[in-house]
């Protein structure tokens, strides 16, 4: 992600300070006269009077734009009377609008009638050719990107098995805070997930510098150096799950190693343990699993582990390995974010088969509107998601973070 998402469109031009001695005797004619704002449209507000307006914040989405006027206790900005020609304050101008979300500013025309009347009009400033708008994902909070790599001391929680995600005070979650912005469009969107980040020093390297910064990453955590990992990610822009190994059917025989949790160990134990995991590192938005068949089919076991996902305002990615998962109704009965993958990549690690998955997942995007998929962070797929994706955009396909297509329930 670069430093340019959370940089304003708008901007404010000086104004001249130079006013007619005709402009001066207006404004003390006109002193004390009350202000009164008028919304047309959607479109702008009107204020009658000879002070200069309150500067307004924008929002801007996909659709519509929506101007909030500040509080009238708030102090009033000294600007010089404007004077009878239109003066346009367009992006790219030295100054700021002020922003609302980190969305984009306006550009604003004010006029003075001919009755004495300052008329100011706001609209969207017209988007530039480094691409669309970006709006938080999730409706949250979200990150400065050049801070993305650092943890929100609101959502941690300090605890003697490390540092865990948690509910902030005022009940922002970590799935929002560290949640990737996405443009809002309505058009075809794919979320990819790589797994198995840490586990390999080259093969973690090459996966974060060569897939795009949309692609999300799911850290083992069971790997080694996830917090340098995880730095280096954030930077680059991408979204971070935290990958827990689950118990399959067919364990001990087929380990998923270190933390595994288990149906027979109880809630007590698998606790214990995904906390274990969970202080690992920091800034993920989800936990997605690792195997798990068994566990995931089992009511019990899963329950107290749903819950305390649910209580610390994180997702749940179900890479869609298990046939009988009872993530989903956990999800929806907890109100947790939650999504499930369509196909899995690289079931054969061969280019040629990766790429015909990858145009699957294009149709069924093109078809249902999202589509998801999961691969490892083996070589030959991480270049032929990198190679796949950057033509994909070309042909009109976003590709999100897995939080953009995640199922919320709380938004409903």
């Amino acid at each position: 992600m670069g430093t340019d998402i959370n940089k304003p469109l708008g901007g404010r031009r000086p104004a001249d300070k130079r006013t007619s001695a005709a402009d001066r005797k207006l404004r003390h004619r006109l002193t004390g006269t009350a202000i009164v704002l008028a919304l047309a449209g959607g479109a702008g507000w009107a204020a009658w009077t000879a002070m200069p307006p309150e500067p307004s914040i924008v929002t801007e989405s996909a659709d519509t734009v929506a101007v909030d006027a500040p509080g009238a206790a708030e102090p009033m900005p000294e600007v010089p009377a404007p004077s009878a020609s239109v003066e346009t304050q367009a992006a790219g101008d030295s100054g700021q609008l002020p922003i609302l979300s980190g969305q984009s500013g306006a550009r604003i025309d004010t006029t003075l009638s001919g009755d004495g009347q300052t008329i100011t009009r706001v609209s969207p400033v017209p988007r530039s050719g480094s691409g669309p708008v970006l709006l938080q994902a999730g409706g949250g909070v979200g990150q400065n990107p050049r801070m993305a790599h650092l943890p929100d001391p609101d959502v941690i929680e300090h605890t003697p098995a490390g540092d865990l995600p948690i509910r902030g005070a005022d009940g922002k979650r970590p799935a929002d805070v560290y949640a990737r912005p996405w443009s809002g469009a309505r058009g075809a969107r794919v979320a990819i997930v790589v797994g198995g980040l840490g586990l390999s020093q080259t093969g973690s390297q090459f996966a974060i510098r060569t897939l795009p910064e949309e692609i999300t990453l799911a850290f083992a955590a069971n790997g080694n150096s996830l917090q340098r990992w995880m730095q280096e990610a954030r930077r680059d822009g991408h979204e971070l799950l935290l990958q827990v190994p689950f118990e399959p059917f067919d364990y001990p025989a087929n380990d998923p190693g270190p933390g595994t949790l288990t149906v027979a160990a109880g809630a007590e134990k698998n606790l214990a343990d995904l906390h274990a995991a969970m202080a690992r590192f920091t800034n993920y938005t989800g936990i997605t699993n690792f195997m798990g068949g068994r566990f995931l089919s089992s009511p019990d076991a899963m329950e107290p582990v749903m819950r305390d996902i649910g209580e610390r305002g994180l997702l749940f990615f179900d890479d869609g390995t298990s046939a009988q998962s009872l993530t989903d109704k956990f999800a929806r009965a907890m109100a947790i974010p939650f999504a499930a993958s369509n196909l899995v990549l690289d079931g054969r690690q061969e280019r040629g088969y990766i790429l015909e998955k990858l145009d699957e997942l294009e149709r069924i995007a093109r078809r249902n509107g999202t589509a998801i998929g999961v691969a490892s962070a083996f070589e030959v797929s991480v270049s032929a998601i990198a190679d796949w994706a950057n033509e994909a955009k070309a042909r009109g396909i976003e590709i999100v973070s897995i939080s953009a297509v995640a199922d919320d329930p709380t938004k409903q």
